[in-house]
């Protein structure tokens, strides 16, 4: 059965870009409703402890770096489905190959500077969700 709760990230070039009002807004127009949000920098060291399953693969390094580089915004969302319908209001994750009206089609850089994480399974939502949120910051 699926899950109710997906994590996302707005990442670096997005906030960079002032584009976080925008994406927080198609997340809330598609019937997500924000139960944490929170803005915060990784240290490369975080990024790397986040990012841990892909610690083999060759865009590791720099993916750290880049994730590293500036803000982001944290936030767990709840809606019926959560993890499947937020992985199609994203869009693929090379922008070149999302579909129109995504997040990624609309804000996305590039396939590294995507604009938006999103979970891949409820298991990975909770995963990465309680690595940014405590279960005080959670009480909503």
């Amino acid at each position: 059965m699926a899950g109710n709760r997906t994590f996302t990230m707005i990442k670096p070039d997005a906030f960079e870009a002032g584009n976080s009002g925008a994406i927080l807004k198609m997340i809330e127009e598609a019937g997500f409703k924000i139960v944490a949000m929170k803005a915060t920098r990784l240290t490369p060291e975080l990024a790397g402890k986040f990012y841990e399953v892909h610690k083999e693969r060759p865009f590791y390094k720099d993916l750290c770096a880049y994730m590293s580089s500036g803000p982001i915004i944290a936030a767990i969302l709840e809606k019926d489905n959560a993890v499947e319908d937020f992985r199609k209001l994203i869009g693929a994750t090379n922008p070149e190959q999302a579909a129109e009206g995504t997040i990624r089609k609309i804000f996305a850089k590039s396939i590294e500077a995507n604009a938006v994480h999103g979970s891949d399974s409820d298991e990975n939502a909770a995963i990465e969700g309680n690595f940014y949120f405590s279960q005080l910051e959670r009480v909503l």
